[in-house]
């Protein structure tokens, strides 16, 4: 991130915040002027202002409003608008019968301040009760101002309580002064412009439901210690000059004029808004996301994942010579392999669009290696039957990378990484596919021209199985075979050692204890494909993978700050757990709706984060049960998880060597944990060498009669991912003939599993029960008991408090790496 500022002492760089200020101040005084509201109503005039500046059609936007043009740019529907009043003119609200006797009256005579910050009604303000009421039963008299009445009426200025320093205080944030304050939701706001003036420095922000205003004066002395808001349900008093308040106190002020304290740097702005220093800091900033004392490549890595921006468009990569040249040599390989012939397009063929994906490569160092640009078919548009038939491709599983990252931490094993170039060009097209001229390069193409492709390219539907098919054949031929426990995992054994790859799609990483062979299988595939080293495992599938002597660490630090980014809560205030203790999240009858397509957007990058972020799988699976429909009550949860992603961006999972390869699982069930259907939620925990690889949260399908049943069904979950992990460590050569534990913390469900007891009682669920009781006679699982405290699982099946919450992540290394990796490697 780059902060420019402008030069000193050159206010025509900034042009156009200058004009919008004072088009802002002319709006301002102009209706006080006409209103003749006492000056101490400046920060609600100006409000008003920026609220119908906002709402006027201007010749920049082809007489557009800007809430308009901004709808129509993020496709977020404008924020709702209240008919316009005069500004200043008296206004009657509504008095409910609760606030009120028999013979009370009905409404009282206030002044109209403007519209509501985060409500939607006038701000009407009782300066008798100095109250401020924020309503829309409310009659207006438009044709009288309450100022011009009350100088009529009683021959004089009403005059107001003075504090003389309550100007110094005044810094009225997203939150309304005169109503209850609840916490500030950053999520639906966003920024749209900061404008300063040598007297006030405030800024104007757009939300879906109304304008919120920040203003706050920079010309008193030690600002910094003395900002705040005013008090709940006054007005701010009109600002007075230093001197009088010392001579008269909290007095009336003896003239409505705006006196400056005396001060020494009289002119020149306070040294916290200087444009030569840095930014005004976050009230709550980015957590400390340091890598720990890592070796300088490694952090010089990390690093330079945020100093490069990837172009959104193609335009934009045409401007920059980097991004213009890496395209340039994508079409020189595409036109060396054959990809394509130009031809025309024949009578009654579609063609598939096709687009730019823009991507950064790094060196082992974490310097630079090129810029690539990648040409992606848009296989959306594929039609099946015409263009494609089978496009079925495994891809390796993240579980099986975390056993593979767990089993080099105990093994000491080196993680080489591996990229293939256009490894889909290395695939035979069998159908016949038209593509449409690449963006940026239709010039080489005469009239009516298309492509005619030859080989398989990135996007198209059959591309990943018609790379893999010929992959896995080349890896038989180098002796290699497949795990049955992962197809995309290939294994060789030689003179008791072991070389692993896993491939995902075009990435692919090596490890094992076979240098030799290892090196072997790098001559060949290089030989056969044309590839590229990128040494150490370093960044895979978005995951950062971090490496010292006391493990290996992985998390996804880059995402979480672009996720944050996005959303616009890289500034809100973090909350300790993804989500409240006994959140009752269900279907309402008559909820509100949110955003559908913007909640599943959300829902989908959470899903993904989870591969690394086990802390938020019970709070991510809760919410994605809400996609078809979700209400507001379910957008605030998601809210709530990146609000705790905020405050714990650094976090992942390390992998330790603790001298063993035992498979470990804690299993537990939440009964009846479902307010909405009574289902219950399961969840476990798997270990391999005490190493967390696995874990889900999911809500079971059917609806458990007792907590024994509910349990059950959780152990057989977790019967079932012990079978799978001991079947892959069997394939690499790691075969466990120890029983491998699953603790569990319900007395019923161990008994009844060890002892045909109480068998009438068990016959909705006899197959589960068979099921464990199966494994348990041939050795393959025991059940030990576990008490509740210690049941690391509990996370994934409700929310729970922060105390407990960080205990269990605490064991099973989940935090920070700044508190867990020492040394170099």
């Amino acid at each position: 991130m780059i902060h420019q500022t402008t030069c000193p002492k050159h206010s025509e760089q900034n042009g156009v915040v200058e004009r919008k200020n004072r088009i802002l101040l002319e709006m301002t005084r102009a209706i006080m002027l006409e209103s003749k509201v006492p000056k101490s109503y400046w920060p609600e005039a100006l409000a008003t202002s920026v609220y119908l500046l906002n709402r006027l059609p201007t010749r920049a936007l082809n007489l557009k409003t800007p809430l308009d043009t901004l709808s129509t740019f993020t496709k977020i529907p404008p924020p709702l608008t209240l008919q316009p009043r005069v500004f200043g003119c008296s206004v009657f609200p509504h008095i409910p019968k609760s606030d009120r006797s028999k013979l009370d009256p009905c409404a009282e005579k206030c002044v109209f301040l403007g519209y509501g910050v985060n409500q939607k009604g006038y701000r009407c303000y009782s300066p008798q009760r100095k109250h401020m009421i924020t309503t829309m039963n409310c009659d207006f008299l438009e044709t009288e101002f309450f100022y011009e009445s009350q100088q009529s009426g009683q021959g004089e200025k009403e005059h107001e309580h003075v504090d003389s320093l309550s100007w110094l205080r005044w810094v009225p944030l997203t939150e309304s002064p005169h109503t209850s304050t609840t916490e500030e939701s950053p999520a639906s706001s966003d920024s749209a412009t900061t404008q300063e003036s040598p007297d006030l420095m405030f800024q104007v922000s757009d939300s879906q439901n109304s304008k919120t205003i920040e203003l706050e004066p920079i010309s008193a002395t030690n600002n910094e210690n003395q900002e705040g808001t005013s008090e709940q349900g006054e007005i701010p008093s009109e600002p007075v000059s230093q001197g009088q308040a010392e001579q008269h106190g909290n007095s009336e002020a003896a003239s409505g004029t705006y006196t400056l304290p005396p001060r020494i740097n009289r002119g020149v702005p306070p040294k916290r808004y200087s444009p030569e220093r840095e930014p005004k800091r976050s009230k709550y900033p980015m957590a400390n996301i340091a890598v720990g004392n890592l070796s300088k490549n490694a952090k010089a890595f990390v690093a330079s994942l945020y100093a490069e921006r990837i172009p959104d468009t193609v335009k934009e990569a045409l401007e920059t010579k980097t991004w213009r040249e890496a395209m340039e040599a994508e079409m020189k390989s595409l036109e060396k392999n054959n990809t394509w012939e130009k031809c025309d397009l024949p009578l009654g063929k579609k063609t598939v669009g096709c687009r730019w994906v823009f991507s950064i490569k790094y060196k082992p160092d974490g310097t630079i290696e090129r810029y690539k640009a990648r040409l992606v078919a848009k296989g959306y548009t594929q039609a099946y039957g015409i263009d494609y038939s089978e496009t079925f491709s495994p891809v390796a599983k993240i579980d099986t990378i975390r056993v593979l990252f767990s089993i080099a931490a105990n093994k000491g094993w080196p993680l080489h990484q591996f990229d293939v170039k256009n490894a889909f060009l290395h695939g035979d097209l069998k159908e016949e596919v038209y593509m449409s001229a690449p963006p940026g390069f239709a010039e080489n193409f005469k009239g009516k021209e298309v492509c005619l492709l030859k080989k398989s390219l990135y996007g198209l539907k059959q591309s990943p199985r018609a790379w893999f098919g010929k992959f896995t054949l080349a890896m038989r031929d180098y002796g290699y075979k497949q795990s049955n426990a992962d197809h995309t995992l290939f294994l060789k054994q030689k003179d008791g050692r072991v070389t692993c790859l896993i491939i995902y799609v075009d990435d692919m990483i090596i490890t094992g204890d076979d240098e030799e062979e290892m090196k072997q299988l790098k001559r060949k595939l290089f030989s056969k494909f044309e590839m590229k080293d990128l040494g150490n495992l370093k960044y895979f599938l978005g995951i950062e993978v971090l490496r010292s002597n006391q493990g290996i660490f992985i998390c996804q630090k880059k995402y979480i700050l672009d996720l944050l980014t996005e959303t616009g809560l890289v500034d809100c205030k973090p909350v300790d757990t993804p989500m409240i203790v006994n959140h009752k999240l269900h279907m309402e009858p008559n909820g509100e709706l949110a955003d559908k397509e913007r909640y599943q957007r959300l829902v989908g990058k959470l899903i993904y984060l989870s591969h690394t972020r086990p802390d938020i799988a019970y709070a991510v699976g809760a919410v994605s049960q809400f996609m078809h429909q979700p209400q507001v009550a379910h957008m605030e949860a998601v809210q709530r998880i990146l609000k705790y992603l905020k405050g714990t961006t650094g976090h992942g999972v390390l992998f330790k060597s603790h001298g063993h390869l035992k498979v470990e699982v804690y299993t537990d069930a939440d009964w009846a944990g479902d307010k909405g259907n009574r289902r219950s939620t399961s969840g476990y925990f798997s270990l391999v060498g005490g190493n967390l690889v696995t874990w889900r949260s999911k809500k079971q399908k059917v609806v458990a009669l007792s907590s024994a049943e509910a349990e059950f069904r959780g152990i057989a979950r977790g019967l079932g991912e012990v079978l799978w992990l001991r079947k892959l460590l069997t394939d690499i050569g790691f075969s466990s003939k120890e029983a491998s534990k699953v603790m569990c913390d319900n007395t019923a469900a161990i008994q009844i599993s060890e002892n045909p007891v109480q068998h009438d009682r068990t016959k909705h669920v006899e197959v589960d029960r068979h099921f464990i009781k199966e494994k348990l006679e041939a050795g393959i699982v025991e059940l030990p008991f576990v008490p509740s405290k210690e049941q690391l699982a509990d996370i994934l099946t409700k929310a729970v408090n922060g105390n407990d919450f960080n205990r269990c992540l605490s064991k099973l290394s989940i935090g920070n790496p700044t508190t867990q990796l020492e040394g170099e490697c």
